[in-house]
């Protein structure tokens, strides 16, 4: 049997991240037989309502409620889960900048492995932890083993674990804020300035034609629109059409623009890199179109197309429009 499996639980505004049932999923790939632990951290009445709503799918909630941790920073949470959590710890925190920022350090103060951007887990051989992760933008697969006696932080990208919608642990909730000591830091919370709205939210749509790379020139968007138009959908984007100022950034999926959660979400020349594939929560049905049969996008795709998106989409629209 492993050691105790603990689930850092990302929320906002009183609501658990998806996040949280996903790694559920990845916690019994893991170790079926651990129950894991969900740790829930911030301050006030939205806390215990993210505590309530996390303990339907684990059996025991750790709630840390403290002024210090209202917003989460990592420096914050690092200091506190070193002096909660044994040495052996299995640490599962999702892949997002909150977790890029925790996860190094705290494998560093517990003295274990650390395996950043985790998509599957093959569970223990023995002692050994079994994980896949990407490298070279998703090109390569890493099978990658840590011996999991001395316990492991792993962030787990979003969307790659099925979520565990079952709901039926009835966990109990400790308060444990009295356990999580000095919480003092050397950098503090500020303020939180929200991107601005553009003409579209993409957040609201239930379905999206997102475009990438592949669109190779501004005036070609239009055939995304055309094909937005049939269906019913609104154009989003990756990051380097923004950046390229072909669309604005209000329009940018990913975890440096917006974070949607359609029913339909269609990828048209897209890589698939994380950081994009980070904004996209929900598991929505991903329909994916790219030249290059070896995409990473292909990998979480329900239906993959390898085409030239600029020969594909006029046609396909056609064919809808008839």
């Amino acid at each position: 049997m492993a050691q105790q499996i603990y689930a850092y639980i990302a929320h906002k505004d009183g609501v658990s991240d998806d996040t949280a049932l996903e790694l559920v999923a990845a916690a019994k790939k893991i170790d079926a037989s651990v129950e894991p632990i969900a740790i829930v951290t911030g301050s006030g009445a939205e806390l215990e309502g993210v505590c309530n709503e996390v303990a339907a799918s684990y059996h025991q909630v750790w709630k840390f409620d403290n002024a210090a941790l209202a917003y989460p920073n990592a420096e914050i949470i690092r200091r506190l889960l070193v002096n909660v959590l044994p040495a052996d710890a299995i640490v599962l925190v999702p892949h997002n900048t909150l977790g890029m920022d925790l996860a190094p350090g705290l494998a560093v103060k517990l003295e274990s492995a650390c395996a950043t951007d985790v998509m599957d887990i093959e569970g223990l051989e023995g002692s050994n932890l079994k994980i896949i992760r990407q490298e070279y933008s998703g090109m390569v697969s890493t099978h990658a083993t840590c011996d999991a006696r001395e316990g492991a932080v792993l962030t787990c990208r979003p969307g790659s674990f099925a979520p565990d919608e079952s709901k039926a642990a009835g966990g109990q909730i400790v308060d444990k804020s009295d356990d999580a000591g000095d919480l003092a830091a050397k950098r503090n919370f500020i303020e939180v300035v929200e991107a601005e709205v553009g003409d579209v939210d993409i957040t609201k749509s239930d379905v999206l034609v997102s475009v990438g790379r592949g669109i190779e020139d501004e005036e070609n968007i239009e055939i995304a629109e055309e094909l937005a138009e049939a269906i019913g959908a609104v154009v989003s984007c990756s990051r380097p059409i923004v950046d390229a100022k072909w669309l604005e950034k209000s329009r940018q999926v990913g975890t440096s623009g917006q974070t949607v959660k359609p029913k339909v979400y269609m990828a048209l020349g897209i890589s698939g890199s994380f950081q994009h594939m980070g904004g996209i929560k929900g598991a929505p049905f991903i329909v994916a179109i790219n030249k290059n049969p070896k995409a990473p996008i292909f990998q979480v795709a329900d239906v993959g197309v390898v085409a030239d998106i600029l020969d594909f989409i006029p046609e396909f629209t056609e064919k809808l429009e008839e």
